[in-house]
């Protein structure tokens, strides 16, 4: 049975068998730039046109912790992400920050197309970054912009998996949807690519390119809840049997702490997809556990 409420999710995952679960799509940020993101939520309405976007875990970062910590989360990322020019660097070097003596945290970086950013990119790896973050959207800019040729080549060579936020949900920019990355992945096709929202709402193309492409990945963020499926982001159930067949290459995510519901409810929304038990253990615990190397 699903999760009901937060205080039950242990039940779920130990109910599989799992160890605990493996969240891909977490953000810890500066307080400053946090405070930033919540202000812009709160503004959904004006934004998006859409309802309210209510934050559930509008909390200090020790209370944060402590409600992964109870959920059973035993690892997930941080994701910052740069607006603008002169970010990046100074994310990275505060996400280092936060990460170091909290073995749950999988160190995150990101990067933004400016001179330079290759050179912090490397920095970044030498200081133990396991996974980075890009927002197309919010950064405004094109992925393969040959300012960031460098970069894509060292993390290919590296296999260091990038989240990337690359759809046009929940609303669409100059660069998103699945174009961008189609030529991005042309000329570094062995980029190890961790789609976003599973490439909402252009779903049908970035399952495309998960099955053409052996390291690209999706995530479940905010996939199949409520909240999606009630707008125009709503997935075809056309399209399970491809998730299915896909099962290796989906990881839990779920945008903690600015999701407008109960972290248990995304569990429910993946169970109720009626994908099987072994689809539900291979995403929740075993795909991100292999990605990043973790034991049970």
């Amino acid at each position: 049975m699903p999760p009901v409420d937060d205080a039950d999710v242990p039940r779920f995952w130990r109910e599989l068998g799992l160890p605990g679960l493996v969240d891909v799509h977490v953000h810890f940020l500066p307080e400053r730039v946090q405070a930033k993101v919540w202000e812009y939520f709160g503004r959904a309405r004006d934004h998006y046109g859409t309802a309210a976007w209510p934050i559930t875990y509008q909390l200090p970062v020790e209370d944060r912790l402590a409600v992964l910590e109870r959920l059973g989360v035993r690892a997930f990322t941080t994701l910052p992400y740069p607006h603008k020019p002169g970010m990046a660097a100074w994310l990275n070097e505060w996400s280092a920050e936060f990460a170091s003596g909290r073995p749950q945290v999988l160190q995150s970086a990101t990067f933004y197309p400016e001179p330079g950013a290759a050179g912090y990119v490397d920095e970044a790896l030498e200081r133990g970054a396991r996974v980075f973050k890009v927002h197309v959207q919010v950064g405004a800019f094109d992925p393969r912009d040959r300012l960031l040729d460098e970069v894509w080549a060292r993390l290919e060579e590296t296999g260091t998996p990038v989240v990337i936020h690359c759809g046009s949900g929940p609303l669409a920019g100059e660069h998103t949807g699945p174009v961008p990355i189609q030529g991005l992945l042309e000329r570094f096709s062995r980029l190890q690519l961790v789609i976003a929202h599973l490439g909402m709402p252009e779903y049908r193309e970035f399952l495309d390119l998960a099955e053409r492409y052996e390291r690209v990945h999706l995530d479940t963020t905010m996939f199949a809840t409520d909240f999606t499926e009630r707008g125009s982001n709503a997935f075809d159930p056309a399209d399970r049997p491809r998730l299915s067949d896909l099962r290796g290459k989906v990881l839990l995510g779920s945008d903690f702490p600015s999701i407008p519901y109960p972290y248990a409810h995304q569990l429910e929304a993946l169970h109720r997809l009626g994908l099987g038990e072994e689809w539900l253990r291979a995403v929740l615990w075993e795909n991100g556990a292999r990605l990043f190397g973790l034991e049970a």
